[in-house]
């Protein structure tokens, strides 16, 4: 961690069940964090991601679930049309690395 990342810290004060904070501390160790409290960093960001795709995958859902028979067909065609060409342009590119 950064001079910069603790600057923008913000200190709280927490009482865990002792299950939790087993758990945390298993956590640090296993991760080789620096502390409890960046252990419970590394959790909390993973929990935010985790959230954000949920939130994200909720949304395809909706708009597909959502979408016309025509609007579905449209983009059926599409990914047929445009899928393989997609997937050779992907692949020259990788092989060009």
């Amino acid at each position: 961690m950064t001079i910069q990342a603790t600057t923008n810290k913000i200190k709280r004060s927490f009482t865990l069940a002792p299950e939790s904070a087993k758990f945390l501390s298993e956590i640090r160790q296993k991760r080789k964090a620096r502390s409890e409290s960046e252990a419970l960093d590394m959790l909390l960001r993973e929990s935010m991601l985790a959230a954000r795709q949920q939130e994200i995958e909720a949304a395809y859902t909706r708009y597909y679930d959502s979408a016309s028979e025509e609007d579905q067909e449209e983009q059926r065609e599409w990914a047929e049309m445009a899928g393989p060409g997609i997937l050779r342009a992907t692949e020259s590119t990788e092989a060009g690395q």
